[in-house]
């Protein structure tokens, strides 16, 4: 069960040298790689909360499930994160209400074993703190230790991940200090469960797209199992060791200093890309999911 939270409200947070919460200089901090290495790790994080998991797997919206239209599903998540993250407030609210119309039939049955429903704030809680916690561990493994004051004005922005869905944000953590006791609590809570796990591994094994690309199955066993928690990597009966954990900081290091050398356009590639799609689909009256 996730933790009841208190509301909160942020203390002011100091500036860093990216702005500070309101005015924050995402495109000077983010990485467009990012997404991409830890998209299916962080969908396995999201859907370790049961009703999350079973509001997905028992989807009626077929044209937003991985498993029937993978890719359509991959541009809708990465269109999430690019208006999330970078998006105008604009942006947002547009995105939004796509996003709403989407959810609007996804709960639960009368009398369902598991109860569930997409305008749950908890839920969306929870999913917002994957993402947060999943774009933190990433930049940190890709370009090193965040100093004090850049971790907590980007924490204070990315209740973004949030309040772009209905989240209120007074429900996000007030510090990460508050952040870090709801993820330590809830994470030691979940569980994966053999439907969820098998649903997990058809992802994680590309048994959804063309037998070709399944080729790259294997390397992205490789991704997810490295960026996965202790815990949850343990709940998907994955095994680790200390040498692939080696190879994989070694890997991700690398990554990240070629990264970083590429101009602003590039390393922001593709989530600028799905956002000016976004922005062109709005303009010309287009679906955005």
């Amino acid at each position: 069960m996730t933790a009841p939270l208190r509301a909160t409200t942020p203390e002011p947070v100091p500036t860093c040298r990216y702005g500070t919460a309101d005015d924050f200089a995402i495109d000077e901090f983010w990485s467009g790689v990012a997404a991409f290495l830890g998209g299916t790790a962080n969908v396995i994080m999201q859907l370790s909360l049961k009703p999350v998991a079973y509001g997905v797997m028992d989807s009626t919206v077929e044209t937003g499930r991985v498993d029937l239209h993978p890719w359509k599903r991959l541009r809708t998540t990465l269109t999430y994160l690019a208006v999330a993250m970078m998006g105008t407030e604009e942006d947002r609210a547009v995105y939004r209400e796509a996003v709403n119309q989407s959810h609007r039939p996804i709960h639960s049955e009368p009398g369902a074993a598991v109860r569930y429903n997409a305008f749950d704030p908890k839920l969306q809680l929870w999913v917002a703190a994957c993402l947060y916690w999943g774009v933190i561990d990433l930049e940190e493994r890709l370009h090193g230790t965040l100093d004090e004051d850049t971790a907590e004005v980007f924490y204070q922005y990315a209740a973004r991940f949030g309040t772009t869905l209905q989240m209120p944000r007074q429900l996000w953590p007030a510090d990460r200090k508050a952040f870090e006791e709801y993820w330590n609590t809830n994470l030691a809570t979940k569980t994966i469960d053999a439907r969820t796990r098998a649903y997990f591994d058809h992802l994680i094994d590309l048994k959804m797209v063309a037998p070709p690309l399944r080729a790259f199955a294997p390397v992205q066993r490789f991704v997810v199992t490295a960026l996965l928690p202790p815990h949850l990597r343990d709940e998907m009966h994955m095994t680790w060791t200390a040498r692939r954990d080696r190879f994989a900081v070694r890997l991700l290091r690398t990554i990240g200093a070629v990264q970083g050398r590429l101009p602003k356009q590039a390393r922001l590639f593709p989530m600028n890309a799905f956002l000016y799609d976004m922005r062109r689909r709005h303009r010309l009256g287009k679906p955005l999911l």
